[in-house]
């Protein structure tokens, strides 16, 4: 999995989420209706997960077909909302650098 497109994800997540309550028609649904879209219009799957710190589960969905990209968040009352969205998708697996040694 991505590490680090992980990482980012949940940090923007994460940010979004603090600044604001995404509830809006246009950006939040039921995650069956969600979900549907995003596999049969774009072609995307679950390319990786993780919890955030409100208990909203953070998802990357992406098309390596496509290049599309989704990051979603499941809050805990089942509503799924879009945090963002792109194209130019690319996995990637990246080391970390070693101790005391700058990037």
């Amino acid at each position: 999995m991505n590490q680090t497109l992980l990482a980012f994800s949940l940090g923007a997540a994460g940010l979004i989420l603090a600044a604001t309550t995404v509830h809006s028609a246009q950006q939040c649904g039921s995650r069956d209706l969600i979900l549907g879209q995003l596999t049969e219009r774009y072609g995307e799957t679950r390319r990786s997960m993780g919890l955030a710190a409100n208990n909203g589960v953070v998802e990357v969905f992406a098309s390596p077909a496509s290049g599309s990209w989704t990051i979603t968040v499941t809050l805990p009352d089942g509503l799924m909302c879009l945090v963002a969205s792109g194209h130019s998708f690319e996995a990637v697996t990246e080391e970390l650098p070693a101790r005391g040694r700058k990037i």
